[in-house]
């Protein structure tokens, strides 16, 4: 089979589309034809040292997709050959097959494609927990989305409307102002430099948001502090543009609340995957969420997704093609 391999930390330069042995389904697991791999910043954190240092080079990259499943292992019962599955936080997904334990895969409805359900299992479940889970938005709230027009601030933005939140979102160009509000941003603050605490403020009349999603690095950090009203929440995520660095609790202003919210503690179970993907699917099937398409590539252009995705221009989801 077809994959694409990181050989050394470094720059896009380290991925190679290489020929691979075909990989046999071990007791518990499924043996599945990719039809989409989704692109995501993680990837390129792994690129770049950040995880996965203890799984030697060359390692496939990738953790999330769709596809059909070929054959099971010994005592497979739940999933059969034919039926169509979708996955995240699966290592190899860069590749025209793979292996993966029963326990993480999630069945897709008939009515969902395959590039849908693959643009959603990273960035759909996470921008559900987040809303739902971290901080669960009620109706009346107001949140901060910083890069709003992205991938994760896509969906977060419907799931915060779907539950009677109003949306102030951030983006880094003028271009994707109307994408933002055509999924449903009620404000849309142009900012590329970190000064959007003052058009927060005046459009919250200086109260604040209730919640800030930051997946944007350290540079908006002290920002995102300066938009919340007393006893805000700050949802930190994203780790591959650093952290904030040391934080003396007691210089937090207004009795804030701060906290990194990951994947695995909020959806640590099978039973959570697939609920929060059935749910996912279900809005979808009923017109109430929508993915908006970042751009599709060739599984030999791997590479080339990961460098347009590092420049901070590209919205929505990027997906690979084996």
């Amino acid at each position: 089979m077809k994959a694409v391999v990181m050989n050394g930390t470094g720059g896009p330069e380290q991925l190679e589309f290489v020929e691979r042995p075909d990989p046999v389904a071990a007791p518990g697991q499924a043996l599945i034809e990719v039809a989409f791999a989704g692109v995501n910043f993680m990837d390129i954190g792994v690129r770049h040292g950040m995880a996965w240092t203890d799984i030697p080079n060359p390692k496939i990259l990738g953790v999330e997709g769709v596809g059909r499943i070929l054959e099971v292992g010994e005592g497979v019962e739940d999933f059969r050959p034919g039926q169509r599955v979708a996955w995240v936080y699966a290592p190899g997904s860069y590749a025209e097959k793979i292996v993966i334990p029963t326990a993480s895969l999630v069945p897709v409805p008939d009515l969902i494609e395959d590039r849908v359900a693959a643009s959603v299992m990273m960035q759909g479940i996470t921008a559900s927990h987040f809303a739902t889970d971290f901080y669960p938005i009620q109706p009346g709230d107001i949140a901060f989305v910083h890069a709003v027009a992205g991938g994760v601030g896509l969906l977060l933005t419907q799931i915060i409307k779907l539950r009677g939140g109003t949306v102030i979102g951030r983006v880094s160009s003028g271009e994707k102002t109307v994408l933002a509000k055509e999924h449903g941003a009620d404000h849309v603050i142009v900012d590329r430099d970190g000064h959007f605490v003052e058009e927060t403020l005046r459009l919250t009349h200086g109260e604040g948001v209730h919640v800030v999603y930051d997946g944007s690095g350290p540079a908006t950090f002290r920002g995102s502090l300066d938009v919340l009203r007393r006893s805000g929440t700050f949802c930190w995520y994203g780790p591959v543009l650093g952290g904030p660095g040391p934080l003396d609790i007691m210089s937090l202003p207004r009795s804030i609340k701060i906290g990194y919210a990951v994947f695995f503690d909020h959806i640590h179970t099978s039973d959570l995957l697939r609920e929060n993907a059935a749910q996912l699917f279900a809005w979808l099937s009923e017109g109430k969420l929508k993915v908006h398409p970042g751009g599709e590539y060739r599984l030999a252009d791997t590479a080339k997704a990961h460098a347009d995705m590092a420049s901070r221009k590209t919205t929505g989801k990027l997906l690979l093609i084996p």
